[in-house]
């Protein structure tokens, strides 16, 4: 819990935490803020928030107070959105007053400031988005297809020869096709150097930069003098974290570059850009954008096709359907392939359902509001983190009946249809902060999962008496979520 570590800095903290009362003396505002629990002083909140899964608190406070609401931390407002109609609204339609993002110091502590996600609304964020538009807009990244199925192709093979959890294969999969597409890197299994690396500093960020812990930080800076290890384990690991940040910025660029002068570089993101004339983009942003499109993409897509599996274990109807669609669109001898997609809305549908059954990040990225701002009576101040609560999107039971349920069907149309395009779900954020790499996620999953469901069939595991065993879906917690390890054949 927040408090816990809050009272683990002993007595002079919390001598420190009274004297900063002055600062957490809330404003006079002239409408009311959203409703929400009744905060304690200083406090706030944070002894009714379940910090490991806040989104769950988040979610039941919205069916005590309704669609939008609100919630303080340390004299932090924090503005939660549990509706998709007021995420369009406010993100969407006001982008200008909800594009840029809360200052939160433990992103600058662990060196992940470099991070696309993370940046303010400005001029760096532009450079930023634009080399992502560049390299991985609709039709550059449907021309990676070749790729894709070579590391789809690879990943079945993998599965199917698995000795330890499957899981740890769908890692293997986003890590090496997004390292080949990134810096031209043919990675050598899971314990390959740089991944190892990536995936310490990915799990290093998850437990570190939610806004709810970076709260005592952003109230209360004094903290930031004391060493780490008074915070907890993995606030302890923020100078791992700025290590290894400096080393994945640097030494892959670097290796891409010496290989352009000797010739033997492969085509990637960054080759092209060393190769090109850029007069608005340094080196650093590259090595910024590139680690970016890494982190964030092998995470979260490799979280996906984990719920992917799990699904497919749990609704086994829901597999049968799908190799029905792929066995009459495409020849008994060949693979599917992206030309094949628009013969298969059902795989689309599967994954749609997929990204809303169990969000990767069912908190979005906190956005800020730049200016104050009014929205259905309510008053919503400068400078407030606001929350897009995915994961009580994804239970609205108006929207989707029998929410808990895993149902491709909800995404068609009578006729067989999809409903919406897959970019434009929830999962991929709102307003101009919109997943720029989405299209090289769906390119990159729907790949995948075909691959997958034509070659494999996915079962539950027996024990060593041949009876089936029982899995029961749970999910790590974190900044991003994921199916803990379970037995399936």
């Amino acid at each position: 819990m927040l408090f816990t570590h809050i009272l683990a800095l002993g007595i002079p903290c919390i001598i420190a935490l009274v004297v900063a009362s002055g600062l957490t003396r809330r404003r006079v505002y002239p409408l009311p803020l959203p409703p929400g629990p009744r905060p304690l002083p200083i406090l706030g909140n944070a002894l009714q928030l379940d910090t490991k899964r806040p989104w769950l608190t988040y979610t039941a406070w919205g069916k005590t107070y309704g669609k939008i609401i609100r919630s303080r931390l340390l004299g932090i407002e924090f503005i939660i959105i549990n509706s998709a109609t007021i995420a369009r609204e406010l993100l969407d339609k006001r982008s200008v007053n909800y594009s840029t993002r809360p200052v939160i110091r433990t992103n600058e502590l662990a060196g992940l400031a470099f991070n696309t996600a993370l940046l303010p609304y400005g001029e760096t964020l532009r450079q930023h988005r634009k080399i992502f538009h560049q390299v991985l807009k609709a039709e550059v990244s449907v021309s990676y297809h070749k790729m894709y199925s070579c590391h789809a192709n690879d990943l079945v093979i993998n599965l199917l020869n698995a000795t330890s959890d499957p899981l740890q294969q769908t890692e293997v999969y986003t890590a090496s096709l997004i390292m080949a597409v990134t810096y031209g890197y043919l990675a050598h299994g899971r314990e390959d150097p740089f991944l190892t690396r990536a995936r310490e500093l990915i799990h290093i960020s998850e437990q570190i930069i939610s806004p709810e812990k970076a709260a005592m930080f952003t109230a209360l800076p004094f903290l930031e003098k004391l060493p780490f290890w008074c915070f907890g384990r993995a606030f302890g690991l923020m100078g791992r974290s700025r290590e290894l940040a400096q080393q994945l910025l640097n030494e892959p660029f670097d290796e891409v570059k010496a290989k352009i002068a000797d010739g033997t570089a492969s085509r990637s993101l960054v080759a092209d850009f060393l190769n090109q004339v850029h007069d608005d983009a340094d080196e650093d942003t590259m090595k910024a954008v590139a680690l970016t499109g890494y982190g964030t993409g092998t995470d979260t897509t490799a979280a996906t096709l984990q719920t992917f599996l799990l699904a497919m274990v749990l609704y086994p109807d829901v597999q049968a359907r799908a190799r029905v669609e792929i066995d009459q669109a495409v020849k008994h001898d060949e693979m599917p392939c992206l030309d094949d997609r628009a013969s298969l809305p059902y795989l689309d549908a599967i994954l749609l359902e997929v990204l809303r059954w169990h969000p990767a990040v069912p908190l979005g990225i906190p956005h800020a509001a730049s200016n104050d701002d009014v929205y259905g009576g309510y008053f919503i101040p400068k400078g407030a983190m606001v929350i897009v609560n995915q994961w009580a999107l994804s239970r609205d039971e108006d929207m989707f009946p029998d929410a808990s349920r895993f149902n491709p069907s909800r995404h068609l149309t009578v006729d067989g249809k999809l409903k919406d395009p897959f970019v434009n779900h929830f999962a991929f954020g709102h307003g101009r902060r919109i997943c720029p790499g989405r299209w090289f996620a769906e390119c990159s999953l729907w790949t995948a999962a075909s691959a997958i469901l034509a070659v494999l069939r996915i079962d539950h595991a027996k024990d060593s008496n041949g009876d089936r065993i029982k899995v029961k879906p749970q999910f790590s917690t974190g900044l991003v979520i994921r199916p803990e390890p379970f037995h399936c054949s």
